[in-house]
């Protein structure tokens, strides 16, 4: 319906500037928004605002030219202006209820849309070091990763979801001397335990596998132990084939699946990491001082220079990370987005800066700002009132497949992603398991399955609907309740985009709460099954449009929609 007020507002903007009444230079940019108090309307716009000084005339006197040329719509009550200017437009009943027969009609489509279309963005997220099981920081990582890649994916992008393994540097070999003490009989406790090693069970799991000479079946990695607890290297390998398994599983039970799973260290043995830095010098944005390489991030905005090799050797984690984005840039992705936990914030101007310097230096047009970042912050996990710190499998910290077996897929995920990812997010384990309209998940899905069940009842009855027999008996809804939901239900194409445009899969979450609340209190308040025909297939279809947008907004989520609960 905006995209009809819009194309309302420009018809009547040509008829007036082809009349003369306003200059020909103009260049409107259309603008039309929902209100917010329903006695002004269901749409507005603030045009005659914006064009009032080009046009030299009063604001009002701009709006009432406009409203005067307004084409004829069997969609438009009337229009009017408000305030300074405003023009308040007001539709029809007809137009109310259209998009309860759009709704019908598109079914899983209806949200949907061609925006990105041709276009490739690649989401990278969770990207964990294959040193222990995923944690719920990553749980949350993944939820609101693998979210923003279905509502790309919804308006039209060509997406790539995509894991970054950490599979160099420090802590893999923290991991290594781990497994290899573990396999020496060794313990946490013993006087040579390394001072950084893991001292989870799940190590425990590890050493015992390789020494058992397991074959290890990874996405892209076949790896058999060798049994000897000497072999550090063979061990390295192994256990980080054994912990990339293990992650995948988890993120398989989570419903999280990746395109591509890109390793840290192919970036070394491809020689980008060295091709990268040679780039970097040759722009001219790096200086040799006390021993270290350090790129003029202050060139691009960074409060000081950062160091790329280190006095003693060795690329500081930043520069991999430049060519790894380097690498995106070049495989065709205008748009990527990363998904990361908030202690990334510090590398993003040092990465930024390094792409800027070998775009500027190679004319590759890589866009300021490029790539966009989601960062989350971390996860408070609660029972009974009190923190849940640790988990006995990881000894340090609640994994993510605890959550899962504990609440369940459906409850870990929308909680995961209910909240925006800049603000910190206490998990309550007792509200996700409870069957209460405390609990959102609950909330919504159980709309849902009111919705199927009033649909069985109405076949026990020896009662038939169908969204092309009864689509004319949409008048009869003039209810504020009805009205509200409508008005509800129109706003979910342009929330999806929303959404997908700024990275926030909260606003679904938190839609779908609000109407499903405004669906229960309906549901409560009116019997659905009565015996004017008329009414009930009025009041079916309205029902049978929120269970459908219900479904679509969960499948957003990665959420099933059960039919009975």
């Amino acid at each position: 319906m905006k995209e009809h007020i819009v194309e309302l507002i420009h018809s009547a903007l040509n008829t007036l500037i082809e009349g003369g009444q306003l200059p020909a230079e103009l260049q409107p940019r259309i603008n039309v928004d929902r209100t917010k108090d329903k006695s002004h309307g269901d749409l507005a716009s603030n045009i005659a605002l914006t064009l009032a000084k080009p046009a030299g005339k009063p604001p009002r006197d701009v709006a009432q030219l406009i409203i005067d040329a307004l084409p004829t719509s069997d969609q438009l009550s009337k229009a009017e202006i408000a305030g300074p200017g405003f023009i308040n437009f007001f539709l029809n009943k007809a137009a109310a209820s259209q998009v309860i027969k759009d709704i019908l009609a598109a079914g899983k489509e209806y949200g949907r849309s061609s925006e990105g279309q041709g276009k490739k963005v690649q989401v990278e997220f969770v990207s964990a070091n294959p040193t222990g099981p995923l944690h719920v920081g990553h749980g949350r990582g993944a939820a609101v990763g693998d979210s923003i890649c279905r509502l790309l994916e919804a308006t039209g992008w060509d997406v790539t979801a995509e894991f970054y393994y950490n599979d160099a540097g420090q802590q893999i070999n923290n991991l290594a001397i781990s497994v290899q003490s573990r396999c020496k009989g060794l313990g946490p406790d013993d006087e040579s335990w390394p001072a950084d090693g893991y001292r989870g069970e799940y190590i425990i799991d590890v050493a015992k596998a390789y020494m058992a000479k397991e074959t290890i079946d990874a996405t892209d990695k076949h790896v058999t132990g060798l049994g000897d607890a000497e072999d550090l290297e063979a061990i390295r390998d192994f256990a980080v084939a054994y912990l990339r398994r293990e992650q995948d599983l988890d993120l398989k039970a989570f419903g999280v699946d990746f395109d591509v799973y890109f390793l840290e260290s192919s970036l070394y043995s491809d020689g980008k990491v060295e091709d990268t830095v040679q780039q970097l010098i040759d722009s001219g944005h790096t200086y040799e001082k006390d021993g270290a390489l350090w790129l003029k991030t202050t060139d691009f905005g960074d409060d000081k220079d950062r160091v790329m090799r280190k006095s003693e050797g060795g690329y500081t984690y930043f520069v991999p990370d430049v060519a790894y984005h380097l690498d995106k840039w070049q495989r065709g992705f205008e748009r990527v987005v990363n998904e990361q936990g908030a202690d990334h914030h510090s590398t993003i101007t040092r990465v930024r800066a390094g792409i800027q310097a070998v775009s500027e230096k190679n004319q590759l047009n890589i866009p300021q700002g490029w790539p966009d970042y989601v960062l989350h912050q971390m996860v408070l996990v609660m029972r009974g009132g009190e923190e849940v710190k640790i988990s006995k499998r990881a000894g340090s910290y609640v994994t993510l497949r605890d959550l899962i077996d504990e609440v369940g897929r459906d409850a870990t995920r929308y909680f995961l992603a209910a909240r925006a990812a800049t603000s910190q997010l206490t998990f309550d384990i007792d509200l996700a398991i409870s069957e209460t309209n405390d609990n959102p998940v609950y909330y919504i899905q159980y709309a849902h399955a009111r919705v199927c069940s009033v649909m069985r009842k109405l076949t026990e009855n020896g009662w038939s609907w169908s969204a092309e027999q009864h689509s004319n008996s949409l008048e009869v809804l003039e209810e504020d309740g009805e009205k509200e939901i409508m008005k509800k239900l129109s706003a979910y194409p342009e929330l999806v985009k929303n959404a997908a445009t700024q990275c926030e899969p909260h606003s679904i979450a938190n839609y779908l709460r609000e109407l499903a609340g405004d669906f229960h209190s309906y549901y409560n308040a009116h019997k659905m099954l009565v015996e004017d025909e008329s009414l009930r297939n009025a009041r079916l279809s309205l029902s049978e449009a929120v269970r459908q947008v219900l479904a679509n907004g969960l499948d957003l989520l990665g959420v099933s929609a059960p039919k009975e609960m």
